[in-house]
């Protein structure tokens, strides 16, 4: 990786340089990408390194003898501990494997429904009637409908945390929403469409004094910022691999070792049993209790290259860049009639995710017209369609930008807006 910093400041050029999709055009047109928060591109490092692993050391990990396993196992073990590192994780055997965040929050809704019949041990996070699971309105689906079934299959209850007409969560209630029933907290980090920080602090202090469980959805928090699991102080926290830099099929759970050990299992074979009878198993710590059947190797091995990429590029710098860009988007909106924000339109704890909608023109359509321009943004409801119900739009034009996006890229959306307004005659 060639140097990414200069006596300016960050070096865009370099990192762009490291992204061979960057230098390819869609439609006659230099390809803008402002699609991240949905999937980001992969650097060169990382290509080479799971490409690397799966031509010289790949192989089934754990328990084999020959060279390659053993070189595999080497590989997929120092890829959690990368992993352990990047987050802020002192016990690398807190990082539990998973194919995406989807199957982590998942993985943490079943354990807690399976907890009514698995002894002394995992009693403290069974869930039933007369308990309640409080999410936030804003929550991708990802950790709302887990949360929903496990209502539905435990007779617990669903609350959750309602928004602001300014895209933040009102807390006004938070003491009577998060109270002595509550048994778990899951909210999101940074909103994938809204754009908004929660205030983690305030948050689990409350679930602290309930003796709630909490959950942090990371997934639009660790690509872009300098996280600490140690210091936000929740008691689990996802992230997946594809929205930072890495290959699809990769995620993580990481989670207080001890509750990761007295947690029941989420599914059943091999990897995650200790001693397995005909009339019954135990099963293995974490993670291996968490990670049955073949795990995710190649896809863990490219993960670990994708943090040791940031690493270098250094999460405060990743952040800052990512910062003036989304100034300059708002900035610019702000300029632009017939044009809103659906969520912050300030910088307060905001992160790179903007959503928008232009006043007479379907989504879909802006979506369409900006890539006849090479631009790419994702239009939708973004897996939040009550984030949508609440502001009275049917979908909305998200942009999120990343570390090898520029000014460039920005002004590009900027001028293309009006150009689709003028298109669809209408707005501008």
């Amino acid at each position: 990786m060639t140097a990414l910093l200069t006596g300016s400041g960050y070096d865009v050029a370099a990192v762009r340089a490291d992204f061979p999709v960057l230098s390819r055009q869609v439609n006659g047109h230099p390809l803008v990408y402002l699609d991240n928060a949905s999937s980001s591109h992969k650097p060169t490092q990382v290509l080479d390194a799971e490409r690397r692993f799966v031509e010289q050391h790949y192989s089934n990990v754990h328990r084999g003898v020959h060279t390659l396993s053993q070189e595999a196992t080497d590989g997929y073990e120092a890829a959690r501990d990368t992993v352990a590192r990047f987050i802020g994780a002192t016990d690398s055997h807190e990082v539990v494997f998973t194919k995406n965040a989807t199957e982590a929050y998942n993985l943490v809704a079943y354990s807690f429904g399976n907890a009514s019949g698995s002894g002394t041990a995992g009693s403290r996070f069974a869930i039933g009637p007369g308990d309640e699971v409080c999410v936030t309105e804003m929550e991708h689906h990802s950790n709302l409908v887990p949360w929903q079934m496990l209502c539905e299959r435990t007779g617990a209850t669903l609350r959750w945390i309602p928004l602001t007409d300014d895209g933040r969560l009102d807390l006004t209630d938070l003491d009577a929403l998060v109270n002595e029933r509550t048994k778990v907290l899951a909210f999101v980090h940074v909103s994938n469409i809204l754009g908004t920080e929660n205030p983690v602090d305030v948050l689990v202090r409350r679930a602290r004094e309930v003796g709630a469980f909490v959950l942090v959805d990371g997934a639009q928090s660790a690509p872009h910022m300098p996280v600490d699991v140690a210091a936000l102080g929740a008691d689990f926290f996802v992230l997946t691999g594809h929205k930072m830099l890495a290959p699809s099929g990769i995620g993580v759970l990481w989670g207080r070792r001890e509750l990761l050990d007295a947690m029941p299992p989420f599914m059943g074979g091999g990897s995650m049993i200790e001693v397995v009878q005909m009339g019954g198993s135990t099963y293995a710590k974490a993670p291996e209790r968490f990670e049955a059947g073949t795990p995710v190797i190649s896809q863990a091995v490219a993960l670990a290259a994708a943090c040791d990429y940031l690493t270098g590029v250094g999460m405060a710098n990743v952040f800052a860049h990512e910062q003036r860009l989304t100034a300059r988007l708002l900035d610019g909106i702000h300029s632009l009639p017939g044009v809103r924000v659906i969520g912050p339109d300030s910088m307060e704890a905001r992160g790179p995710s903007v959503s928008f909608a232009l006043d007479g023109v379907h989504p879909h359509d802006v979506g369409q017209s900006l890539d006849e321009l090479g631009i790419a943004v994702r239009v939708g409801h973004h897996c939040a369609a009550p984030v949508c119900r609440r502001y009275g739009v049917p979908a909305t034009t998200r942009a999120s930008s990343y570390l090898y996006n520029t000014e460039d890229d920005i002004d590009a959306l900027l001028a293309g807006i009006p150009a689709v307004q003028r298109f669809w005659g209408a707005g501008g």
